[in-house]
């Protein structure tokens, strides 16, 4: 288990780390695409600006959060959540970029704060199913360093992969049966083992030794697939057994409905 104060530490530098990114980008840095089609820079940014705030809500008025799920959910089928979520940051994207930032900074330091103060065993309202504040802080890291990919990727940066990655690679197993369940697919009943080297070299692994359905590999190949930034055929994973093999088809570690991927290089 890792320590909530370690995670909120880390989800504040991968934050930094892509806040270091936009900076000082000119205005028509902010308007150059990324690779999901039709967002640029600022949509990206905007995006996490966005979930950051719907975040803030699920732990500061968890009433208010349900209602305005309620709401969204009387007028859009849950397959069509992503909707919400692209009107959310085209309407953030509208902003001059100096407001934009200063939006997403403040967004997120006051959410790396309040996760700070939630009770341990607390449960938080989401559009999945509910998270301790420790899941909280991990799905949104994870949303950063994926969101923070497709800029570096906008920008030809090449980004160094850091240990921050264990807390992706996490999430990515832990929610294996969501990624079953979005497609209406039943999950496998056994566990996977999870046999990942990490940027320094070392072993990451979850699930039991003796598994017999495996995926093996690079962790920073599984948290790009498991956050749809690559595709399989581009990744030096490999997967033993059917049930480890359709996973690494359909691995999904956001929630909504299922993504629809990237194309092979």
């Amino acid at each position: 288990m890792v320590e909530l104060t370690t995670l909120v530490a880390d989800l504040r530098a991968e934050g930094t780390e892509l806040d270091g990114l936009v900076r000082d980008l000119p205005a028509a840095g902010w308007a150059r695409p990324t690779p999901a089609p039709g967002w640029t820079v600022a949509h990206q940014i905007a995006h996490l600006a966005w979930t950051d705030q719907r975040s803030l809500l699920a732990i500061t008025d968890p009433d208010a959060f349900h209602a305005e799920f309620a709401e969204i959910a009387a007028t859009t089928p849950l397959d069509q959540l992503d909707k919400v979520v692209d009107q959310g940051a085209d309407e953030g994207a509208t902003l001059p970029p100096a407001d934009l930032l200063a939006h997403w900074r403040q967004g997120r330091e006051d959410l790396a704060t309040a996760i700070e103060g939630v009770p341990a065993g607390s449960k938080l309202p989401w559009y999945g199913p509910p998270m301790s504040p420790a899941s909280m802080a991990t799905a949104r890291l994870m949303e950063t360093w994926a969101h923070g990919n497709d800029v570096a990727d906008a920008l030809d940066h090449t980004r160094t992969p850091t240990g921050r990655l264990r807390h992706v690679a996490h999430i990515a197993v832990r929610t294996r049966d969501w990624a079953y369940l979005v497609r209406q697919e039943p999950p496998p009943g056994e566990p996977f083992l999870v046999e990942l080297t990490g940027p320094a070299g070392d072993t990451w692994t979850w699930g039991p030794a003796d598994a017999a359905q495996r995926v093996t590999g690079p962790a920073l190949d599984f948290c790009l697939l498991a956050t749809q930034r690559v595709h399989r055929a581009d990744t030096a994973l490999i997967a033993t057994g059917a049930d480890a093999d359709r996973w690494l088809d359909i691995a999904q570690a956001f929630a909504g409905p299922p993504g629809q991927g990237r194309t092979p290089r």
